[in-house]
């Protein structure tokens, strides 16, 4: 085999195996990890573009599209039935291996003699930091504002909240805390023993409130889960708002916010109200939550709905009527948390960076991230600094962390960037 044949060769195993490498997913024990329905889903949308990695002008494009086919796959997979016995993951990845073996012996041989490629693919790493330009959102942002880290690790960091002193808290689901990031990006373990906290929140007096994703961490391995998920106060007391509703689990809880006079919102793929009676009703229909979000007279309510804002008007006495839409995600993604300023505008995190919305729904524009953001909050003096968790980080050896075949990857990176927007100060969040 020639050298130019080996190349053409090369080159068709790369595109085949943009194909080949989506994997099955459903019914396997362990069950699969968000990792791998994402790096399926990349690859996916590297077959359909017939390129590995896009260009700067396509990033945004690119990486929302990927984001939108992890979102409704997982949707699939978590819907999907069998009596099946699950299959177990070390037996069919040794077929696989016997597959691939018998495919590519030939090309292999030749690819490892001139060029020493090994033998086993590395596990698709979550998305990198990509290169971003910030331009201007007038009384948002300046041209060229840079992001900066803040924090980075393994360890998750989800739900965060800007505290009165200007500093940031952060859940910490695996290790079971909430921590504090000071103004000088220092951290400090601010409560322990949170049972799986996702998000945080804090209402007028300065209560903590959370909601407790307990032991349903998809990446888990061992017994099956026993203890119900819950929104619950954490600090100056503890207490259990609500674990259930009409009898039935709440479900693995993703965000939550707190009203001056006390009631409490949270999403759980639905949107769900607690009265000052504790009394757990849903909100609304055919939802497909995560973030949420009061306006600054807490007369509407705002959630995420996969690529748009729901509204809801927030009556006297706590329920929400009136279900509409209020935003479209214009830049692309799928909506996560969000924030809310001094004007009144909205601040949406997706896979292309923070999308901005006018106080009557209007898209103002994107401030790009240097990777998928899923939380954002204004913290810091007078508010005026904006912080965004990014999915993935940097490990000690400045490489980008990665975790082994099967194991979830939870690394986060904490970004800040200096605003021209204030954030909202009547209430933390």
């Amino acid at each position: 085999m020639g050298l130019g044949e080996l190349r053409a060769a090369h080159k068709l195993a790369r595109l085949s195996n943009m194909c080949r490498n989506i994997k099955t997913l459903f019914n396997f024990d362990p069950p699969v990890t968000e990792e791998e329905v994402r790096a399926a889903s990349l690859q996916f949308v590297r077959k359909i573009c017939g390129f590995t990695k896009p260009s700067k002008s396509n990033e945004i494009a690119f990486h929302a599209a990927v984001d939108d086919a992890a979102a409704i796959s997982g949707r699939l997979l978590r819907a999907l039935e069998t009596n099946a016995p699950a299959k177990n993951r070390e037996e069919e990845a040794a077929k696989a291996r016997a597959r691939n073996l018998t495919r590519f012996a030939a090309v292999a041989v030749a690819f490892l003699a001139l060029w020493n490629v090994p033998r086993a693919a590395a596990q698709a790493p979550m998305p990198g930091a990509r290169n971003i330009a910030v331009s201007a959102i007038p009384g948002v942002v300046a041209a060229g504002s840079q992001w900066s880290i803040a924090w980075q690790g393994s360890d998750n960091a989800d739900g965060i909240v800007g505290t009165s002193d200007g500093g940031l808290l952060f859940a910490q689901e695996q290790p079971n805390k909430i921590s504090k990031l000071n103004g000088k990006d220092h951290v400090t373990s601010f409560l322990e023993d949170t049972h799986g906290t996702g998000a945080v929140s804090l209402d007028a007096k300065g209560r903590v409130f959370v909601v407790e994703r307990t032991c349903t961490d998809p990446g888990r391995k061992g017994p099956t889960c026993a203890e119900p998920t819950a929104v619950a106060m954490l600090a100056p007391e503890r207490k259990k708002i609500a674990d259930n509703i009409d009898g039935k689990s709440l479900g693995r809880v993703n965000d939550l916010i707190v009203s001056k006079k006390g009631h409490v919102y949270f999403t759980s793929e639905g949107l769900f109200h607690v009265d000052l009676a504790g009394k757990v009703s849903e909100v609304g229909k055919n939802l497909r939550t995560n973030g949420i979000m009061l306006s600054r007279d807490e007369k509407i309510l705002y959630v995420t709905n996969r690529e748009e804002v729901v509204a809801f008007d927030v009556q006297p006495d706590g329920s929400a009527t009136n279900q509409r839409v209020f935003a479209k995600l214009e830049a692309g993604g799928n909506g996560d948390g969000m924030a809310i300023d001094a004007q009144g505008r909205l601040y949406v995190t997706s896979a292309p960076g923070v999308q901005v919305f006018g106080a009557e729904g209007k898209y103002v524009g994107v401030i790009p991230t240097p990777r998928p953001v899923i939380s954002v909050a204004f913290a810091g003096k007078g508010k005026k600094t904006m912080y965004v968790v990014g999915a993935g980080a940097l490990g000690p050896d400045g490489k980008e962390f990665q975790t082994p075949q099967g194991v979830r990857n939870n690394a986060k990176t904490i970004y800040r960037i200096a605003t021209l927007a204030q954030g909202f100060k009547g209430r933390a969040k």
